[in-house]
């Protein structure tokens, strides 16, 4: 069993690694709609309304209800943009530029209602899901890119099982550590 579990997690490395310039390419999306929507925050006003339903549906929640909910929310963006990839990558691009200008809306909105010292709040689940989202994201548009192979249908196949791999070895261990850390400080600080 340890020796299936160090092979898959060896297999999902090797992927990520044959996989970096379509993680860099969401990245580089990602944090381009941070910026612009951060930069000018006007246009985007209408995540509020967004905002005001998460807010609604986590307050009350208990620590371990919220570690669960991040955890399930952000589980089911990464598998959705990993598997909806195979529409020619189109829906991961999408996610992560919306989800890039939603941050970027909130840091500004952030730093205006409690100036920059209130990021260090917001920041520190980033340092595991967001390397997930990006991870999700680039395998989504990786995998779409399948239909520009020669051998569509094999192309397809191995991209589907090496990036479920990662999903299951890198990401999802990503994502729970970054829904502890979410949550407990959202518990903590919120």
């Amino acid at each position: 069993m340890a020796r299936k579990i160090k092979q898959g997690f060896g297999e999902a490395f090797a992927y990520l690694r044959k996989s970096l310039f379509f993680i860099y390419f969401a990245t580089i999306l990602f944090v381009g709609s941070v910026l612009v929507a951060f930069l000018y925050p006007a246009p985007f006003s209408f995540f509020d309304d967004w905002l005001r339903e998460i807010v609604n549906k986590i307050i009350g929640l208990s620590p371990i209800e919220l570690i669960l909910f991040i955890f399930q929310n952000n589980a089911l963006s990464s598998i959705f943009m990993l598997m909806l990839g195979a529409v020619a990558g189109i829906v991961p691009v999408v996610n992560v530029l919306v989800n890039g200008a939603l941050l970027g809306y909130v840091f500004s909105r952030a730093i205006d209602v409690g100036g920059l010292v209130i990021m260090w709040r917001i920041l520190p689940h980033g340092i595991f899901e967001l390397p997930a989202i990006m991870i999700s994201a680039g395998l989504g548009i990786k995998f779409g890119m399948f239909v520009f192979s020669k051998n569509r249908k094999q192309v397809f196949v191995e991209r589907l099982i090496s990036s479920l791999n990662v999903f299951l070895y890198i990401i999802l261990p990503l994502l729970i550590v970054a829904a502890i850390i979410e949550g407990l400080l959202i518990t903590l600080f919120g």
